[in-house]
């Protein structure tokens, strides 16, 4: 019988939580690396007892973990990332005599064919690669040849926080910068391409140029990796070019600021977003919270609130921390910065509260157990 791990990581940790593929009990691990900010944690889709996750403080720095049995022992690796003595500041040695300077690890993406290579986004904005299962890095410095110079930071830095993997492509990959932009590599990452024609941000000095957007993330279904789903900063965005061009799917949505969106396992149209009110007030809108769903691609949204707070509900829902699993009937799950992670074992129709009280959740992945 398969089972369900859910890796979450929080403000003070991370925690793991297992179900069988009922998904109606399921069992909290106490914090894993209590008190560290664990920003992202993800498994290889080759081994799923291959766990990476990013691990950081603003006083003892960054540092990659790895997991070979499932997330029971831990092995800091990548000793490339040092804290150079600079609160909030740490170097990322990949072979040259200047290492880069960054603030975080945003974000982990292990390859979908060889459980020792992993890729890492970083803050400020760049974006590296291991293939000894996290031991050594090097940059893909292509990336920042595609107008690196005008990449500005937005409120929340300056962070690559989406790599996604063509599963068909398999030299294909796509990015998503806060506030660069989406861009494309077609040769493994050695050069870059911006992908954001159609995308328009009025509070930028060029509402429709090249780079300068604010993605917040994007998606895509494995069997149609050409169609993109992204979240920006205000606008829900689609393209059924691999991100040649986009246009706005927001439709009928209360609001179209938030920060993840996802597409269900098995209906490449179907599509979930968490609006929140705005880019100044990150909760939603009146108080109650309510995931949205489209069945068609966007612009006809369906409210989704069956066990979700309806009132006095002012948490937020951030750009990592919404997954879903490939079980038959598919699974979605999300967690707040109240803490809580939520998951509906029906595609959104019904959702629980599978773990309270937690701190305030960063991220969440899923993983299918044989």
């Amino acid at each position: 019988m398969s089972g369900v791990r859910v890796l979450v990581g929080t403000r003070k940790g991370a925690f793991i939580l297992t179900s069988d593929e009922k998904r109606e009990e399921w069992e909290v691990s106490e914090p894993h690396f209590a008190g560290w900010e664990m920003y992202h944690i993800k498994g290889s889709p080759v081994n799923p007892n291959r766990l990476y996750a990013s691990q950081s403080s603003l006083w003892f720095g960054q540092m990659i973990q790895r997991s070979d049995d499932g997330g029971k022992t831990w092995e800091a690796v990548g000793n490339e990332f040092v804290y150079d003595g600079d609160p909030g500041t740490h170097q990322f040695y990949d072979g040259t005599q200047h290492p880069w300077e960054f603030k975080r690890v945003w974000h982990l993406e292990p390859s979908l064919t060889d459980a020792d290579t992993v890729y890492a986004g970083v803050e400020d904005a760049a974006i590296f690669r291991s293939t000894d299962g996290g031991k050594t890095w090097g940059e893909l410095p292509g990336l920042r040849a595609a107008k690196g110079h005008l990449w500005q930071p937005g409120a929340g830095g300056m962070c690559l926080h989406t790599i996604i993997l063509d599963p068909v492509n398999p030299e294909r990959i796509f990015v998503a910068i806060s506030a660069a932009g989406a861009f494309r590599s077609d040769d493994s990452g050695e050069t870059w391409k911006p992908i954001n024609r159609g995308l328009k941000s009025e509070y930028i000095p060029e509402a429709e140029a090249e780079v300068g957007h604010c993605v917040h993330r994007i998606s895509l279904h494995p069997t149609r990796p050409n169609t993109l789903f992204m979240q920006k900063h205000w606008d829900i965005m689609r393209s059924d070019d691999a991100g040649e061009l986009w246009h706005e799917v927001s439709g009928n949505l209360p609001s179209d600021f938030g920060f993840p969106i996802a597409v269900h396992a098995h209906e490449p149209e179907t599509v979930y977003v968490v609006p929140i009110k705005s880019d100044s007030e990150h909760f939603p809108p009146e108080g109650k919270l309510r995931v949205y769903r489209s069945r068609t691609g966007g612009n006809e949204w369906e409210a989704l609130t069956n066990g979700l707070p309806q009132s006095d509900c002012y948490v937020n829902v951030l750009r990592e921390a919404m997954a879903v699993d490939t079980l038959e009937s598919c699974g979605i799950y999300f967690g707040t910065t109240g803490g809580q992670v939520y998951a509906s074992s029906d595609s959104g129709d019904n959702w629980t509260a599978i773990v309270r009280d937690l701190p305030a959740v960063l991220s969440v992945e899923v993983q299918v157990l044989p």
